[in-house]
């Protein structure tokens, strides 16, 4: 039995699909009640309340966990009395830099650290950036077709959720994945500019990016993210005290075949984007 946190997240959901298309038991967390679906146990749990997921523990052999959560060294104590044998924890690049003023930093190298002393056998993935963060330009695609993006200098090679999902499903049911740090990365370092672009070939539409000067992005930000996050992405994206731009081998090593572009995760999630009938 596999036991997933944050199974309805962008990485999590990708995670409990792919292991009950292999067939592995899966249970999946959640904090309201879900339908049984085939293959899946739904089960509600909360990473705030690690008591709530004692219960989910019992039988499983490995857990995939999220980062930033306080409460992670009595659950993975708890699963460790549990039977569980090997974590992977989603982290990220910035776990690397160990600076400790940086809010983002903090939690995934605290988050690393307390897998690393649970006693468990661990896998660590440090992922770029999300192709799904395109998601947030969904309220400004329907309303035109210009894109304000931040840091529109910055180049990343992002990731395909599914692909850093498919990384985590290889450690979760496959030996030789102990003590490993992956960095799953799409193919290629792409501008905002070019993810925009790609997509409107994709929605055949001709969207183009304006770049926000800095000024603007952190009141934008500021609106919906704490302070301490925003300093932190301007620390990486800014300062440049974070480089996304790297492509790593690891989800083909690790999967065995090569990550997606941006154009097939665009394709593949192209319904998303297109207008909603009133």
């Amino acid at each position: 039995m596999i036991l997933v946190t944050g199974a309805t997240g962008n990485v999590g959901g990708e995670v409990v699909r792919a292991l009950a298309a292999e067939g592995a038991p899966v249970r999946a967390v959640t904090r309201s009640h879900r339908a049984p679906e085939p293959g899946v146990e739904w089960v509600t749990g909360d990473l705030t309340e690690p008591e709530s997921l004692r219960p989910a523990l019992d039988g499983a052999h490995a857990l995939f966990l999220l980062p930033g959560y306080p409460g992670a060294p009595a659950l993975l104590a708890a699963a460790r009395q549990a039977g569980v044998q090997r974590v992977v924890l989603l982290s990220g690049g910035s776990a690397a830099l160990g600076d400790p003023s940086n809010a983002i930093t903090r939690y995934m190298a605290e988050s690393e650290r307390v897998v690393r002393e649970s006693g468990l056998a661990w896998t660590f993935l440090r992922p770029s950036a999300f192709m799904s963060n395109a998601f947030q330009w969904l309220p400004q695609l329907a309303a035109g077709d210009v894109v304000r993006v931040p840091f529109a200098g910055v180049r990343q090679a992002v990731v395909d959720p599914a692909d850093i999902a498919a990384v985590a499903v290889r450690a979760l049911l496959d030996d030789g994945h102990a003590e490993r740090v992956y960095q799953p990365t799409g193919p290629e370092p792409l501008l905002p500019a070019d993810r925009v672009r790609i997509l409107g070939t994709v929605l055949g539409r001709d969207l183009t990016a304006h770049a926000l000067p800095d000024d603007e992005a952190r009141a934008e930000m500021l609106r919906t993210t704490p302070e301490e996050y925003v300093d932190a992405f301007f620390d990486f994206y800014v300062t440049g005290t974070l480089d996304e731009s790297t492509v790593h081998p690891d989800v083909e090593t690790v999967t065995g075949r090569p990550p997606r572009t941006f154009h097939q995760w665009a394709q593949s999630h192209a319904t998303a984007f297109l207008p909603t009938s009133p």
